[in-house]
C-alpha cells in the first residue's frame, strides 16, 4: 500500500514539473495553483503512510486536507475562467472563506470532536491508517466541496450551449477532471482496502489540465494577438490551427465576416459556406505558395486588404493568423490611377496606330510611285502583298504542327507579330528599282546581261533604302523582317539566286516566302515581254521549282493556297 501512494507522489511531481517546463505567464492562475497544490497534498497521503504514531498519522491528514478544501476551489475557478465566465470579486471572496472555513475546521481533527468525533490509528499491511468516525464540520465540507462541483458543472453547461468563444472539446475535457474529482469522494468503497481513489483522482485531474494548457496555448497565443489589437484602430484580426479549425477573432474583423459570429472556438470552419468560400479559399492559396499571402475583399462600400501570415507561439508556428484592414481609400487611388493610365495608354495606342497607318500609306505610296516607272509591273505590289497574306493565312492554319513551325520559324516559333510584320513588308520589296536607270526598267522588252546586272542591283539597293527609312523605329522585329524581305527576295534555295547567292536556310524564312508571292504573280500576270500563263502551266513551273528555287517545306502552304490564288487572279 505504501508503494501506491508513493507512485501517486512521484507521478504528481513529475506532472507539475512537465507543466513548469510549458508553463507561459499567460496561463490561469487557478491551474497554476491546481498543479502546486496537488503534489503537497499527495505528499500528505504518502507520509500518511508511513506514519507509526497518532500524532503523525494526523498531521499528514490535515496536509491531505489541503487538497480537499482548496483543489475544488482551483478546478471551479479554472472552469470559469476556460469557459470566460467574470465572476464578481465578491463572489470569489465568498467562495475563498467557503475553502477556508473547511480547511480550518480539518485542522481541528484530534484536538476537538467537530471534524473527526473520534480517532484512532492502525498500521495495516505496512501502511499508516487512520480509524475514525466523522463529525459535522466533515459533512459540511463535503457540502462545500459538493457545492463547487456543482456551479462548475452550470458553468460548463451553460459555456457548452450558449458561449461560441469558448471550445467545446477544452468544456468537454474540463468535465473529466470535476467529475473524477467529485466521485471520488465516494469511490473508496470500490477500492482494495487501504487505498484512497483521491490521489489518485488529483494525478488524474493533472493529465487533463496538460492536455487543456497545452491545447490552450493556440488560444493564449490568439488571445494576446487579439488584445495587441485592441486598440489599433479597425485593424481585424483571425486565426485558425493548421487543421483549419477556428482560433478566434476580434470585433473589427467579425465586422468585415459576420458569419465568424456563428463560429465556434475550435470548430472546423470550413462547415459554414461563406468561410469557406473566402478565407479558407485564400488560405488554401497560401498553404500551396506563401509568396500569395495578400487579398482584397469588398464588403458594403469598403475595400479590404487580407494579409496572411504564420501564428507562432514563441519559435513555434501554431496556425495561421488574418490581418484585416480598411484600404479603401488606397485601392480607390489606385483605381482612379489605372483608369487614367488605361486612358492614357488607349491615347497614346490611338496615336501610335495613326502614325503607324501614316508610315504604312507612305511607305505604299513610295512603293507604287516605284512601280509606276516600271511599265511591265503594274499592279505587283498589291497582288503580291494578298499572295503573301494567303499563304501565311494556310502557314497560321498549320501553327499546331510545332515539329514543322520549329524547323520553319526556328525556337520561338509562329508568332503573330512575325505574321503582320510580313505582310506589311511585302509591298516594300521593289522598292530598289528607284535606283535603276530608267532606261533599263522602262525598257519594252528582255534585258540584256548587262542590264539584268544592273537590274539585279535593285534587291541590295533596296535593303539600304528599307534600312534608311526604317533606322531609329522602335519596332525593331519589323525593320528587320522589311530589311531581309527587300534584300532576299530573289535568292534561290539552291543558291543560284541574286544579291549574296544565300543557299537554303541561309535565306530569311519572310524572303522565301516573298519568293513564292514574287514569282507567282509574274507568271499569271501580262507583261510587256510576255503574256501570263495559264493556272496549270504556272502552277507546273512552281512545282518544278520547290526544292530548287523554293524551300520545300512551304510547298504544301502554296498546294493549299492554291484555289484561293486562282479564284483571286480570276477576279482581277
Amino acid at each position: 500500500m505504501v508503494a501506491y501512494y508513493e507512485v501517486l507522489f512521484g507521478l504528481s511531481v513529475l506532472l507539475t514539473l512537465i507543466y513548469i517546463f510549458i508553463w507561459h505567464k499567460h496561463f490561469d492562475t487557478h491551474i497554476s495553483l491546481i498543479f502546486a497544490f496537488i503534489p503537497v497534498a499527495n505528499l500528505g497521503y504518502a507520509m500518511l503512510a508511513h506514519a507509526r504514531s497518532l500524532d503523525a498519522a494526523i498531521a499528514s491528514a490535515k496536509i491531505t486536507y489541503i487538497g480537499g478544501c482548496f483543489l475544488a476551489l482551483f478546478i471551479t475557478q479554472s472552469i470559469f475562467g476556460l469557459c470566460h465566465i467574470k465572476i464578481r470579486s465578491w463572489m470569489n471572496v465568498v467562495l475563498m472563506l467557503l475553502s477556508l472555513m473547511s480547511f480550518s475546521f480539518a485542522l481541528t481533527m484530534g484536538s476537538r470532536p467537530w471534524f473527526y468525533k473520534t480517532v484512532s490509528f492502525e498500521i495495516e499491511k505496512g501502511a499508516g491508517r487512520l480509524i475514525k468516525t466523522y463529525g459535522f464540520a466533515h459533512t459540511l465540507t463535503y457540502v462545500v466541496i459538493t457545492f463547487f462541483i456543482v456551479i462548475s458543472f452550470i458553468a460548463m453547461v451553460y459555456s457548452l450551449v450558449k458561449k461560441k468563444d469558448v471550445s467545446s472539446k477544452t468544456i468537454i475535457l474540463l468535465m473529466f477532471p470535476a467529475t473524477v474529482s467529485f466521485l471520488s469522494y465516494f469511490m473508496n468503497k470500490a477500492l482494495p482496502e487501504g487505498m484512497d481513489a483521491m490521489p489518485l483522482s488529483y494525478v488524474f485531474a493533472q493529465l487533463i489540465f496538460l492536455i487543456i494548457v497545452r491545447r490552450l496555448c493556440l488560444y493564449d497565443v490568439t488571445d494576446l494577438a487579439v488584445d495587441s489589437l485592441v486598440n489599433k484602430g479597425e485593424t481585424g484580426f483571425i486565426s485558425f490551427d493548421f487543421d483549419d479549425n477556428y482560433l478566434g477573432s476580434n470585433e473589427p474583423a467579425k465586422k468585415v465576416f459576420p458569419e465568424l459570429s456563428k463560429l465556434r472556438v475550435d470548430s472546423y470552419a470550413g462547415r459554414h459556406l461563406q468561410i469557406k468560400n473566402t478565407i479558407l479559399k485564400w488560405l488554401d492559396d497560401f498553404k500551396r505558395d506563401e509568396t500569395r499571402d495578400r487579398f482584397y475583399h469588398e464588403a458594403g462600400d469598403r475595400i479590404y486588404l487580407v494579409t496572411i501570415s504564420h501564428l507562432y507561439d514563441g519559435k513555434h508556428r501554431v496556425g495561421y493568423q488574418f490581418f484585416i484592414t480598411d484600404d479603401t481609400d488606397s485601392r480607390k487611388y489606385m483605381k482612379l490611377l489605372a483608369n487614367y493610365n488605361d486612358q492614357l495608354s488607349a491615347e497614346v495606342s490611338e496615336k501610335t496606330e495613326s502614325i503607324v497607318q501614316m508610315h504604312n500609306r507612305l511607305i505604299l505610296g513610295m512603293a507604287t510611285m516605284v512601280e509606276s516607272r516600271d511599265n511591265s509591273t503594274g499592279g505587283h505590289i498589291r497582288r503580291t502583298s494578298d499572295v503573301v497574306k494567303l499563304l501565311i493565312d494556310e502557314i497560321k492554319k498549320d501553327s499546331s504542327d510545332k515539329k514543322s513551325m520549329l524547323l520553319l520559324f526556328g525556337r520561338e516559333g509562329l508568332t503573330d507579330e512575325f505574321c503582320d510584320d510580313v505582310i506589311r513588308a511585302a509591298p516594300m520589296h521593289d522598292l530598289g528599282k528607284i535606283a535603276v536607270d530608267d532606261a533599263v526598267l522602262r525598257k519594252p522588252g528582255k534585258f540584256t546581261p548587262e542590264e539584268y546586272e544592273k537590274m539585279k542591283a535593285h534587291a541590295a539597293e533596296g535593303a539600304r533604302i528599307v534600312d534608311s527609312i526604317l533606322e531609329g523605329t522602335e519596332d525593331t522585329s519589323f525593320h528587320k523582317v522589311a530589311v531581309n524581305v527587300a534584300h532576299y527576295h530573289h535568292e534561290r534555295w539552291d543558291g543560284s539566286g541574286y544579291p549574296e547567292k544565300l543557299k537554303g536556310e541561309e535565306i530569311p524564312i519572310e524572303a522565301r516566302i516573298m519568293a513564292i508571292a514574287d514569282v507567282y504573280d509574274a507568271l499569271v500576270s501580262k507583261r510587256v515581254y510576255k503574256d501570263k500563263f495559264s493556272f496549270e502551266d504556272a502552277d507546273k513551273i512552281m512545282m518544278e521549282s520547290f526544292g530548287k528555287h523554293f524551300d520545300k517545306r512551304l510547298e504544301k502552304y502554296y498546294l493549299a493556297a492554291k484555289p484561293r490564288l486562282e479564284e483571286y487572279y480570276s477576279a482581277l
